[in-house]
C-alpha cells in the first residue's frame, strides 16, 4: 500500500478516536441523569450504550488493524522494490561479465589468428567456435570474422591463374575408362593440387557446420575469390554463399548443400559433388572439368557456358538447368535426368547419354557427334539443326522430336521410336535406321542417300516421295522406292 493510503488511514483513526471521545463523554453525561429513570429503563439503556461501546471498540480495533496491516504492505512493496532492484542489478552485472567475458574471449581468439604458429591459429578458430554456440548474438560476428580469416589467408594469386589458363587439352583417348563410379569417388586429373593448409581447412570446417538457423536474413557468406583447392567439405551447408570465382578444385564435396549458392566463374576442377545439393545454384562460367557429379541435384541450375569436360554426371537431376553452350565434351550423362533442360549450342561430342531423359530437351544447334544415346529418352526434344553425325542412338525414343535441319549422317538409328517426329531437311546420308518405327514421320526433303531402312515398322510410301533418296538408300521389301530415285545416278 503507497503512503498516502497509510496516511488517509491514519486521518481517519484521529477521527474516530475523537468521536469516540465525544461519544464517551455524551454516555457518561447520559448516566448522570439516568437515576430519574425506572429501573427497567435503566437496564435498556445500560445495555444499549454498552452494545455502542462495543461497536465503537470493534471498529476501532479494525480501523487499529488496517492502520498496522498497510503499513506491513507498504514495508512488504518496499521490499519487493529493493529486491527488484537487487534483481536488475544482479542481472545487469551478469550481463555486463558476459560481454567482459566475451569481449575477453574475442580479443584473445583474435589475437590468435595472426599467430605464426597454424596450431595456435587452429586453437583460436575452435575458440571462437565455442563463442559462437555458447552466446548465439555473437554467431554471426564470428563467422564474418573467420570468413574474412579464410579470405585474407587463402586468395587467388595471379600464377596459379596462368598455371590453370596454360593446362595442356586433355588426351580423351587416354582417359577412357570410367573414373566416377559412386563408389570410387577419387579423381585422376591431370595435376596435383597442393594441399590445404590446416588452419584454412578448420575454418571452412567450422563455417560448413554452424548453426544455420543463426545466420542473418538476406545475407550471404562471403568467400569470393578464395584458394580452397583440396578442402574437405563433405555435407557442409554452403546454401545461398557467395562463392564467385572461388577455386575448389580438387575438392570434397560429398553430400555439401550448395543450393542458391553463387558460383559463378569457380573453378571446380576434378572436384567431387556426388549426391551434392545444387538446386537453382549458379555455376556459370564454371569449370567443372572432371569433376564427379554423380546422384548430384543440379535442378534449375544455371550452368551457362560451363566447362563439364569429362565430368561424371550419371543419375544426376539437371531438370530445367541451363545448360546454353555449356561443354559437356566426352561428358557421362547416363540415366541423367535432363527433362526440360536448356542444351541450346551445347558441345556434347563424345557425351555418353544412355538411357538419360531428355523429354522436351532444348538441343538447338547442339553438336552430339559421337555421343551415346542408346536408349534416351529424347520424346518431344527440340533437335533443330543439332549434329549429331555418327551417333548412337539405338533404341532411343524420338517420338514427337524435331530434327529439322538436323545432321544424322551416318547415325545409328537402329530401333529408335521416330513416330510422330519431325525431320524436315535432315540429312541421315548413310544414317542406320533398321527397326526403326516411323509412324507419320514427316521426310520432307529429307537426305536418305546411303540410309538403311530395311525391317524398319510403319513406312508408307507417301513419306518417302518428298524425301531425297537414290539408288544407294536401302527400304523395306514392301516399299518400292520411287520413280525419281531410280532415275538418280
Amino acid at each position: 500500500m503507497s503512503a498516502n493510503k497509510t496516511g488517509v488511514l491514519l486521518n481517519w483513526l484521529i477521527v474516530i478516536t475523537v468521536i469516540f471521545a465525544l461519544l464517551l463523554t455524551v454516555i457518561v453525561f447520559a448516566l448522570s441523569n439516568i437515576r430519574q429513570l425506572s429501573i427497567q429503563q435503566q437496564i435498556q439503556y445500560g445495555i444499549q450504550a454498552l452494545a455502542t461501546l462495543a461497536i465503537i471498540f470493534l471498529g476501532l480495533a479494525l480501523l487499529v488493524n488496517a492502520y498496522y496491516g498497510a503499513k506491513r504492505a507498504q514495508a512488504l512493496h518496499k521490499s519487493a522494490i529493493a529486491a527488484e532492484k537487487n534483481i536488475e542489478l544482479a542481472i545487469q552485472n551478469a550481463k555486463l561479465s558476459q560481454e567482459q567475458l566475451i569481449a575477453e574471449r574475442f580479443m584473445t581468439a583474435i589475437a590468435q589468428l595472426g599467430h605464426d604458429k597454424s596450431e595456435t591459429r587452429t586453437g583460436a578458430i575452435y575458440a571462437l567456435e565455442r563463442v559462437a554456440q555458447e552466446f548465439p548474438t555473437e554467431h554471426w560476428t564470428i563467422i564474418e570474422i573467420l570468413t574474412a580469416f579464410v579470405r585474407e589467408n587463402a586468395p587467388i594469386s595471379q600464377y596459379e591463374q596462368t598455371r590453370e589458363e596454360n593446362v595442356a587439352p586433355i588426351d580423351f583417348d587416354k582417359h577412357k575408362k570410367d573414373r566416377y563410379r559412386p563408389s570410387q569417388l577419387e579423381v585422376n586429373i591431370p595435376y596435383e593440387f597442393p594441399k590445404i593448409r590446416t588452419d584454412i581447412q578448420v575454418a571452412l570446417t567450422v563455417i560448413g557446420r554452424r548453426n544455420y538457423l543463426e545466420d542473418k536474413e538476406n545475407q550471404k557468406i562471403d568467400l569470393r575469390n578464395t584458394d580452397i583447392r583440396q578442402a574437405d567439405l563433405q555435407g557442409a551447408n554452403l546454401e545461398r554463399f557467395d562463392l564467385r570465382g572461388c577455386d575448389l578444385s580438387g575438392a570434397d564435396l560429398r553430400g555439401a548443400a550448395l543450393a542458391g549458392a553463387d558460383l559463378s566463374g569457380a573453378k571446380l576442377f576434378g572436384s567431387i559433388l556426388y549426391e551434392a545439393n545444387l538446386i537453382k545454384a549458379n555455376l556459370r562460367g564454371a569449370n567443372l572439368a572432371w569433376a564427379n557429379l554423380n546422384r548430384a541435384n543440379l535442378s534449375g541450375a544455371n550452368m551457362r557456358g560451363a566447362n563439364l569436360t569429362s565430368a561424371s554426371l550419371r543419375a544426376a537431376n539437371l531438370h530445367g538447368a541451363n545448360l546454353y553452350k555449356a561443354n559437356l565434351q566426352q561428358a557421362t550423362l547416363k540415366v541423367a535426368n535432363l527433362s526440360a533442360a536448356k542444351l541450346f549450342l551445347a558441345n556434347l561430342q563424345g557425351a555418353k547419354l544412355g538411357k538419360a531423359n531428355l523429354q522436351m530437351t532444348g538441343l538447338i544447334g547442339a553438336n552430339l557427334q559421337g555421343a551415346n544415346l542408346n536408349g534416351a529418352n529424347l520424346q518431344g526434344a527440340n533437335l533443330n539443326a543439332a549434329k549429331l553425325q555418327q551417333t548412337e542412338i539405338f533404341f532411343a525414343n524420338l517420338s514427337e522430336a524435331s530434327l529439322a535441319e538436323a545432321d544424322l549422317h551416318q547415325a545409328n538409328l537402329i530401333g529408335a521410336n521416330l513416330s510422330q517426329a519431325i525431320l524436315y531437311e535432315a540429312n541421315l546420308h548413310g544414317a542406320n535406321l533398321m527397326g526403326a518405327n516411323l509412324f507419320g514421320t514427316n521426310f520432307c526433303d529429307v537426305k536418305l542417300e546411303g540410309a538403311i531402312l530395311t525391317g524398319v515398322k510403319n513406312l508408307e510410301l507417301q513419306q518417302i516421295t518428298t524425301a531425297l533418296g537414290d539408288r544407294t538408300t536401302r527400304l523395306p521389301d514392301d516399299v518400292e522406292a520411287p520413280t525419281h530415285w531410280r532415275q538418280s545416278s
